[in-house]
This record gives C-alpha cells, structure tokens and sequence, in this order.
C-alpha cells in the first residue's frame, strides 16, 4: 500500500501551482497562435514564402534555444537561492544572467549577418530560387531582434522562477497582439508579401524585450535587477554556465539536428516543405500543454531543491508530468477532430494537404504517449542540477537517431517526408527510455549549486557529488 505523503509544509500549495501553470498554458498558447496566424497569413502570399518562413525560423528557433537555456541556468540558480532563502543572491544572480545574455545576443547578431550567405546556400541546400529570395529578405529583418529575445527570455525566466507566470503571459500577449495586427496590416493592406510577415516580428520581439528589461529593475520584486550597469561576478557567472551551458548545448544540437533534418526534407520538393511547416505549427499545439509544464516543474523543483528537499520535487515532478500528459492528450484530440478545418484554412495542395494530415495524426499518437516522459521529465532532473546526463543522453539521441535515422529511412526506405517525423518519435522512445530510468534512480539527487556564502563572506560553488540524505517515503510514492 502506497503511503499518503503529508504535504502540508510544502513549498507549493494546489493554488499556487494552478497560478503558476495557467498563465504558462495562456502564453503558450498565445505564442502558437500568432506563429499560426503568421503561417497562414503567409500562405496568402505562396507556398515559396511558407517555406521560407519555415527555414528562416528553424535558425530562428535554435538561438532562441540557446538563449532560453542560458535564462534557465540564472533561473535555476536563483530559484535555489530563494529556496534558501537568499534573496541578495537571488537578484545578484538575475543581473548576473542578463549581462551574459545581452553581450552573447550581440555577437550571436553579427555572426547571423556575417554568415547569412552561408546559411541561405550551405545549410539549406538546394532550394528552389522563389523559396531562397523570400528566405533572404526574412532573415534580414528578423536577425535584429536577437538582443531582444534574449532580454524578454532573461526576464520571463526570472519571472517564472519567482512564481510569476501572469507577468510574462501579459507582456507576450501584448507583444503577439502587435505582430498580429502588424502581420494584417502589412500583408493583406499593403501587399508587403514576406517582408509584411518579417517586420511585425521584429518590431513585437523590441517591445517585448525592452518591456521585460524594465519590468525586471522592479524593487518590489523578490528578485530584481538593481542597476543595469552590471560589472562582471565569475562566480556568479560559473553557476549559471553550470546548468545554462550543458542546457544551451543540448538544445542547440537539438536544434542544429533539426536543421540538418530540414535541408533533407528541402531535397522533396515545395510540397514537403510545405507540409512539414504546417505540421510543425499544428503540432506545437499538440505538446502546449507539456511545454508549459516543462517550465512549471523547472520553477518549482529548483525551489525544492535550494531547500535540500528531493522528497518535494519528487513529488512535484510526478503531479506535474500528470498535467502535462492529460492536456497532451486532451490537446490531441481537439486537433485531430479540427483537422479538416485546418486543412481547408490553409488552403494546400492536395499532395501537401495529404502529406500534413497524415503526419499530424501520427504525431497526435505517439505524442500523447511519449512526450512528457521524454521531455518534461528531464526538467526536473536539470533543475537539480543533473544537466550533464540530460545533455549526453539528447545530444547522442538526436544524432544517432533522429538524424541518422531520418537519412536511413528518406534513402534506403524512400518513405519521403514522413522519414523526418519517424525519426522524430523514435529519437522521443530513446529519450523516455533514459530519463525514466534515471529518475527511478538516486543519481541525480548528488548535485547541486551552492549560492551561500562561506565564513569568509566570499562565495564558492560547489558542483560535486553532495548527497542529500534519501527520505524512505521516496521510493514508496
């Protein structure tokens, strides 16, 4: 018989979980739905301009990864002081993360537009010419905008490790609202065409930036910046590199696999393309619900784990991962009963239309099984710091098998396009397989960062194996 834990003197309460939780699933949302609105106010345009969009925004993503990895380090890392009840460190550490991020996010820029032939002719492949004029003008425009993701990650972090999941929910909508109507604006009034898709962007990602920049100097915050003229601390600095470097490597290979993966769907042809853009933005919406979960239990267990409790953030993973696979599933089925309309809406080929529908509902079913443990699972285990792991176990997934599978299957089973998405759920398999069974270890409860000072008043790190005494219950639950 299973012992009922006592959960009275825990950190969240069911309250503070459906506050945190809510708004992440809102700002998801909100997020998905302008990349939707962008997609098909693009399709307006051509089925050249959707897959250039597509390729533009696979680079896109994968900076945005690196930069949301780094966030999360300083917002682990802070969220451990707050469990210790460290505030100073706390905002020591924000600032800290806001100065790596702003200076990494410029030469991140100038290396984008140094090497813009070269990803428009090297890392795309052979694209049709229409497709490489469109990708030209959209990455133009939309590399200026990467100091300003970087700032509005920094700070949607910091906010969620506070508990504050409302204040970035409101700044993305806000900042969607704008490309939205930018997006109608400029491609149905002014026949802007992919440019009318491209500045909006820009202009939304400023204003969420240089909002969230403001916001995060806020006193009455738990954890703030104090001054926005920030000299260097390497310790502080060390910490967050910890957790934020095996993190931003692990999703920029994720990434960069992905972007292989595209330059092999390119080699199908336009209608490939196509379809696997669509399916990507209809399939986002399918992982909603895991994706907000996935920052939920990074907020959550951090906390956890600066208070030395893994009893807490064994619990907290396990109700938390049940969130994330009852709204995967719920989410599934919403898309797969409104895919005739969605396909009517984007208005597609009947081979691209045949290609996404089929695709689409495959990810539906292995999505709703897979998912969670392959991916909100680790969540957990990187906000106690086992980032090393996480890291060797998804970098090795993605290019032993969604990458080389995916050339194994398009070559010598000629299965096309949908090589990439069996790839993809096979890469998922490997994952949950790994993740599951370290988490029913005790492994990744020997580490952590140390925010507390010594006798000294000078702060160390300290990363080594300390092992946090194991309570009985937790191989009870």
């Amino acid at each position: 018989m299973i012992k009922k834990i006592d959960t009275s003197g825990f950190l969240f309460n069911n309250k503070s979980l459906i506050k945190l939780i809510i708004p992440l699933l809102i700002e998801q949302f909100l997020t998905l739905a302008v990349g939707l609105a962008d997609s098909i106010m693009v399709s307006s345009v051509g089925e050249a301009a959707v897959s250039a969009v597509s390729l533009v925004d696979t680079v896109m993503i994968l900076i945005i990864n690196v930069f949301a990895a780094i966030a999360a380090g300083g917002a682990i890392v802070a969220g451990q002081a707050l469990g210790q009840k460290n505030q100073e460190k706390g905002s020591e550490v924000t600032e800290q993360v806001l100065l790596i991020s702003v200076v990494f996010s410029i030469v991140v820029m100038a290396l984008m537009y140094a090497m813009k032939s070269f990803i428009l002719n090297i890392v795309f492949g052979k694209i049709e010419a229409d497709v490489m004029s469109n990708a030209n003008k959209y990455i133009l425009i939309t590399t200026a905008s990467v100091p300003f993701i970087a700032i509005y990650n920094v700070g949607a972090a910091i906010y969620r490790g506070m508990g504050d999941s409302k204040t970035p929910m409101v700044t993305s909508f806000v900042s969607n609202l704008i490309n939205i109507a930018g997006n109608a604006t400029l491609i149905y009034g002014f026949k802007w065409g992919i440019e009318g898709a491209a500045t909006p962007t820009l202009i939304a990602r400023i204003i969420s930036g240089i909002t969230m920049l403001i916001l995060i100097g806020k006193k009455s915050n738990i954890l703030h910046v104090r001054k926005y003229i920030i000299r260097p601390n390497w310790t502080r600095i060390k910490q967050i590199l910890h957790i934020g470097i095996p993190y931003g490597l692990e999703n920029s290979m994720f990434q960069l696999g992905k972007i292989i993966v595209i330059s092999l769907v390119s080699t199908f042809g336009t209608p490939s393309i196509t379809a696997n853009a669509v399916s990507n933005n209809i399939c986002a919406f399918a992982i909603l619900g895991g994706m907000a979960s996935n920052y939920a239990l990074s907020a959550v267990a951090a906390q956890c784990v600066g208070a030395g409790d893994y009893r807490q953030v064994r619990y907290y993973t396990k109700k938390i991962i049940s969130v994330a696979y009852i709204s995967t599933v719920l989410m599934n089925i919403v898309i797969v009963v409104a895919l005739p309309l969605i396909m009517r809406v984007y208005n597609l080929s009947s081979d691209t239309a045949e290609y996404a529908r089929n695709i689409i509902i495959f990810h539906a079913i292995c999505a709703s099984i897979v998912w969670p443990a392959a991916f909100t699972l680790p969540s957990g285990l990187r906000a106690a710091n086992d980032v090393t792991f996480s890291m060797i176990v998804s970098v090795i997934s993605m290019w032993a098998f969604r990458v080389g599978c995916s050339y194994l299957l398009a070559y010598v089973f000629k299965l096309g396009v949908y090589s990439v998405w069996i790839a993809m759920i096979i890469d998922w398999i490997v994952r949950a397989i790994f993740f599951v069974a370290r988490y029913r270890t005790d492994k990744w409860q020997r580490f952590k960062v140390n925010v507390k000072s010594n006798c000294d008043g000078q702060d160390f790190v300290n990363t080594s194996d300390d092992v946090f005494e194991n309570d009985n219950e937790n191989s009870a639950e």
